[in-house]
């Protein structure tokens, strides 16, 4: 294991480049890295074989980390607690961090169980959906232009560690769809057949639309399929996250 390094100055180049990805939402992509914080995120990226860049800990916390944590990560260093914070996007700093690289460039998967993300921009809501893909069997997930940026430290802490068992394409437009060999469905509420009496394979593609606007009219327009959720409440609609995960687990169902 390779000894931390002891970082003490906020003017260090490391720290100023790391506060840049930990606080940016786009500046992962530029830096081709992402930071992720806690003890849950960090243990699921080991778990899913990601090995860090580098390991942040503050001296507080380094002598009760895992050993693993420092173990997996190519470079380790240690800050005061005050560094950390800056660093932190948490109202309680976790006390350990990593930098991880990012994914290479995906390529659409035409044929595979897929959720697509039509410029649902709140990352709370992202990061939900994510974790309902991940759960009811959708590897791949889709985002359209206008859609929060799927790696941004506030969707991936949303996300709670769906994003290492997922396939993510981001920055696609409708054009792109054209790939998928597999049938668009969406959500409406005024229109389509009720979602519980549909009899959908899992190799579907679920669009979910913009919190305010729903699906643009011209992915409406591409899908094969349109599906209702009762709400015998009589609300308007439901927040796309809670709907996503409706629509997700019924499908499986559907498909089992």
């Amino acid at each position: 294991m390779n000894q931390p390094v002891a970082i003490t100055s906020r003017e260090n180049p490391l720290l100023k480049e790391l506060r840049k990805v930990a606080q940016d939402n786009t500046a992962y992509r530029k830096a081709g890295r992402f930071w992720v914080e806690g003890d849950h995120l960090c243990s699921a990226a080991l778990q899913r074989g990601l090995k860090p860049a580098v390991a942040v800990f503050t001296e507080e916390f380094y002598p009760l980390a895992p050993v693993q944590y420092a173990q997996s990560a190519i470079k380790s260093i240690v800050v005061p607690a005050q560094l950390f914070r800056e660093l932190s996007g948490l109202e309680s700093p976790a006390g350990v961090g990593f930098v991880l690289d990012l994914p290479a460039e995906a390529a659409l998967l035409p044929n595979a169980a897929t959720v697509i993300l039509d410029r649902v921009q709140d990352a709370g809501n992202v990061g939900s959906i994510l974790r309902s893909a991940g759960a009811f069997g959708f590897r791949q997930v889709v985002a359209l232009k206008g859609s929060a940026a799927l790696w941004s430290p506030k969707v991936l802490r949303a996300g709670m560690g769906a994003h290492f068992g997922l396939h993510l394409i981001e920055g696609l437009g409708l054009d792109d769809l054209q790939a998928l060999q597999v049938p668009i469905v969406v959500t409406s509420s005024h229109q389509g057949e009720l979602i519980q009496n549909l009899r959908l394979p899992i190799a579907t593609a679920w669009a979910f639309g913009h919190e305010g606007q729903g699906v643009s009219p011209e992915l409406m327009a591409r899908a094969a399929v349109h599906v209702r959720i009762g709400q015998p409440g009589g609300e308007e609609s439901l927040n796309v996250a809670a709907a996503a995960a409706i629509c997700l687990h019924a499908s499986s169902l559907a498909a089992g």
